[in-house]
């Protein structure tokens, strides 16, 4: 697959983490970024980062394992996990796929085999329709360490242009307290994700449904709340239910977010498939955004699945497009130009791809719909290719020891 997948390893008591490593994969699209000892130890570290794939790795049958899996599907539910179990799996297997288990394999089995399990599991979740009929859309987190940067504008125009494609997106403001997608956008707040929160009772597709806002452009929007006291009915656990839901129901999901690496936005990361990082043509906001880079490398988010867009990248305040990437230490995919239509659009409530669709800045935000669209179609392509690979034939599933890989298991780099 084009993106490296980040792999977690569980093991559960009497796992020999040498023997696991030495069957799991080295090299190719699987990065396994820590191999830990003990359930409660791999829990801990799963609330500290996000991970592409969880491995969990038993002795046999295992109700610990399977309390761990249904515990870990409910934080993250579009993170695949898949199951090595070195006993027999009579009667477990069941029990695994109840839990919410995407795979499971009876060790031994060749590394080849391991890996196109994983990369399975990871391709359903990522776009192909999975054994429900159910696919996963990307979902876009848009991020700004610093406020004032355009997140909103970045936001509310990308899902219009989205949907001006032919695609069906949903945008989520996920600033509670203040939250301006409906004033962009010119939407009424007759409902917002403060009545969901409220309603109470399941979430399901129809239930969220009624509570979208509908713009001209065929985009769909979950408004903020109306004030800033209503914020706390709006829970994490809520929001990961909700994302899960939307990107069951919709081609694109993109969420636009307050400043800041709060629960709810940490919430979204965790949950997204792209993260979209918009900064300014200034020190304070390229300062920010290298440590909201950072940020994400310590929590392990693939790199590879950041953007980069620049907001009033003309602007001339004596840091050339050089110092950025100096700076920064990347370069920016989208580069927004100053636009005095822009100001005036978000003041009519008309995002400038509609307002003047031929103008440079529409021009911009065009580029990265497209830049979302091509990636999505990529992965549904690399998917398909492996669902239809033929399987390696498996060896023979009599109890053996593994021989061991040699160093130890590189340990997951927690943050301070």
């Amino acid at each position: 697959m084009a993106a490296r997948i980040h792999a977690l390893v569980a093991l559960d008591a009497d796992v020999e983490s040498h023997e696991i490593q030495a069957m799991l994969p080295d090299g190719g699209g699987i990065e396994v970024v820590g191999i830990i000892n003990g359930l409660d130890e791999s829990w801990r570290t799963l609330q500290e980062t996000a991970t592409d794939l969880l491995i969990v790795a038993c002795a046999g049958y295992s109700d610990r394992a399977l309390y761990f899996i249904d515990s870990a599907v409910k934080q993250q539910p579009d993170r695949p996990v898949v199951v090595l179990t070195m006993g027999s799996p009579n009667g477990f297997v069941r029990r695994v796929f109840e839990s919410g288990a995407d795979d499971i394999l009876t060790l031994p089995e060749p590394p080849e085999r391991i890996a196109f399990a994983l990369e399975k599991a990871v391709a359903r979740r990522r776009g192909a329709a999975v054994a429900s009929g159910i696919a996963l859309a990307p979902m876009i987190c848009v991020l700004g360490p610093k406020g004032g940067t355009g997140k909103t504008l970045v936001s509310t125009n990308l899902s219009v242009a989205l949907a001006l494609s032919g695609h069906r997106p949903v945008l989520v403001d996920l600033d509670l307290q203040f939250g301006d997608v409906g004033l962009a956008l010119g939407l009424r707040p007759d409902k917002t994700i403060y009545d969901l929160a409220r309603s109470g009772g399941s979430l399901d597709e129809d239930k969220l449904d009624a509570y979208l806002v509908r713009h001209p452009s065929g985009l769909r929007v979950l408004l903020a709340p109306t004030r800033p006291d209503q914020a706390s009915a709006v829970t994490v656990d809520f929001l990961r239910d909700v994302f899960t839901t939307l990107r069951s129901m919709s081609d694109y999901v993109i969420v636009d977010t307050p400043p800041g690496f709060t629960p709810e936005v940490i919430a979204a990361i965790d949950a997204s498939s792209d993260v979209c990082i918009v900064g300014m043509l200034d020190s304070l906001s390229l300062k920010n955004t290298k440590l909201g880079l950072e940020t994400l490398e310590l929590m392990g988010y693939d790199q590879s699945r950041i953007s980069l867009v620049l907001n009033r990248a003309d602007t001339r305040v004596g840091i050339t497009h050089e110092d950025v990437d100096a700076i920064i230490g990347r370069s920016p995919q989208v580069m927004v130009p100053s636009d005095r239509q822009i100001p005036i659009s978000v003041n009519e409530g008309t995002p400038i791809v509609i307002h003047e669709e031929r103008s440079e800045a529409a021009r911009a935000f065009q580029k990265l719909a497209t830049q979302y669209t091509d990636k999505k179609d990529a992965v549904l392509t690399t998917a398909s290719e492996i669902e239809t690979k033929p399987k390696s034939k498996s060896k023979s599933k009599s109890k053996a020891k593994a021989n061991n890989a040699g160093g130890k298991p590189r340990r997951f780099a927690r943050r301070s």
